[in-house]
């Protein structure tokens, strides 16, 4: 059925285009009118008005149906008396059961009842939402089809639809944001209320797997097993040896590609470079444990060291090598934006190439480096997978690479995973970690827009 109305949005799109492309063409052809607006403008004013609005009522419809069908599925089943509690756990019996999944109480006459009137509604609802489809798009179409006239200026109309559409998406993204922030908010303040928050932000031992002691004999031990001084310093760890390795090795490929290379290396070598952002991570992660964390051992062990299995170093430089195209990628395109006239200028004045890169190129470009820079350590605090294969999941305290180590983004997929009470102080110092995490790259993009509002160069 979905398929069906979709193919009645985009039928009904494109015939009112081409309804309304035709009545324009065929006043200025044949009729010897000039309308206020080309053709086209025509065609996507009925367009728009033909199937967007049907889309906004069909959306709405969707989004309360369920709530309908529900209960009118379960409206026998209230009569008799059943649990609030067991609705959701009914109700998903029975879609079950229509879906051939054999349950143990499958043959029961009700659960076969509401199965037959689950069907039976979803069927009306289906039919009715095509059916108010098509008969509001084609209202709507014979009213904005009489209102084209050759006085009619639909561009304007049509401008000003996309501008709505573009406050409305923008609207959208941040409202969604709000909504993250709210979210991450109001569980962080929950676990706040059990642990304080100077024992999270300070403490140096995080043992989760205490808050479910119950004894209260230990709850010292659960008050202070959420210090997240081992996550933050794991993760800026992991970060800094990535960036070591991504931003100079990144940059300077990006400098030789737009200044130094010649077009057929370019054309060959950036591409070959960008097939490194679409490898999965999970690739890079067995790249980590099978090739890089062995060969750092055998490093290691050659001059004296003692290199654990599980490394800081072998998770970063992995995620330093995953980084390089973001950098290299973005920085290129900026550098290569920069106006030729600023280069002609730099070498008139006598300077080299590299002074030319150094002084004029390199400044006027900053503020683009700086956002490339900016993803990158984004990318490398928000990886998860390269972390868990190569660094371990122990939360240790240590400034050395060699040891094992981990990151917040690691630690909150390993507390949501498995069955476990939602409102328990494991699970919301998830909540807790996002918020910190999000408060972290905020300030990182506060600090770089601060760095490049300084050192960035003004040209008239």
């Amino acid at each position: 059925m979905g398929l069906i109305i979709l193919f009645l949005f985009v039928s009904y799109a494109i015939g009112s285009y081409y309804l309304g492309y035709s009545k324009s063409n065929k006043a200025r052809v044949h009729d010897a009118v000039r309308p206020y607006s080309l053709d086209k403008y025509y065609g996507y004013y009925l367009a728009i008005w033909s199937v967007v609005p049907a889309v906004i009522i069909f959306a709405v419809i969707t989004v309360f149906d369920g709530f309908f069908i529900k209960n009118y599925v379960l409206s026998d089943l209230y009569s008799l008396g059943i649990d609030v509690s067991e609705v959701d756990l009914i109700f998903t019996q029975i879609e079950n059961t229509r879906n051939g999944i054999q349950l143990f109480n499958s043959n029961d006459e009700l659960i076969v009842n509401a199965v037959n009137k689950l069907n039976f509604i979803e069927n009306i609802f289906n039919i009715s939402a095509v059916i108010i489809i098509l008969c509001i798009s084609s209202i709507l179409l014979l009213f904005s089809y009489r209102k084209i006239k050759f006085d009619f200026d639909a561009r304007v109309i049509v401008e000003k639809f996309i501008l709505l559409s573009f406050f409305a998406c923008s609207l959208i993204a941040i409202l969604v944001t709000i909504g993250i922030i709210f979210s991450l908010l109001y569980e962080t303040i929950r676990f706040f209320s059990q642990v304080p928050i100077f024992d999270f932000l300070f403490g140096v031992n995080w043992s989760p797997q205490r808050a479910f002691v119950t004894d209260a004999s230990d709850t010292a031990d659960i008050e202070n097993a959420f210090g997240a001084i081992p996550l933050f310093s794991g993760t800026f760890l992991i970060a800094f040896i990535a960036m070591c390795v991504s931003i100079p090795v990144g940059l300077l490929t990006a400098i030789y590609m737009s200044e130094y290379a010649r077009s057929s290396v370019r054309n060959t070598a950036k591409p070959i470079i960008e097939i490194l952002a679409g490898i999965p991570t999970v690739v890079y992660g067995f790249f980590a444990v099978i090739t890089i964390a062995p060969f750092i051992r055998s490093i290691g062990g050659s001059i004296g060291l003692e290199v654990s299995s599980e490394s800081a170093l072998a998770a970063g430089l992995v995620m330093g090598i995953m980084i390089i195209p973001f950098v290299s990628s973005l920085s290129d395109d900026v550098i290569s934006s920069v106006p030729q006239s600023l280069r002609e200028g730099s070498y008139a004045m006598g300077a080299t190439k590299s002074e030319t890169i150094r002084k004029v190129i390199i400044p006027a470009a900053l503020p683009g480096i700086i956002g490339s820079f900016l993803l990158a350590v984004s990318r490398a605090i928000g990886e998860t997978m390269i972390v868990v294969m190569a660094a371990g999941l122990v939360a240790n305290l240590t400034a050395n690479p060699l040891e094992a180590s981990t990151t917040i983004t690691t630690q909150i997929v390993v507390i949501l995973i498995g069955d476990q009470e939602f409102d328990s102080p494991k699970t919301m110092s998830a909540f807790a970690l996002g918020l910190t995490l999000f408060v972290m790259t905020l300030i990182l993009n506060f600090i770089a827009l601060r760095v490049v509002k300084k050192y960035t160069e003004k040209y008239e």
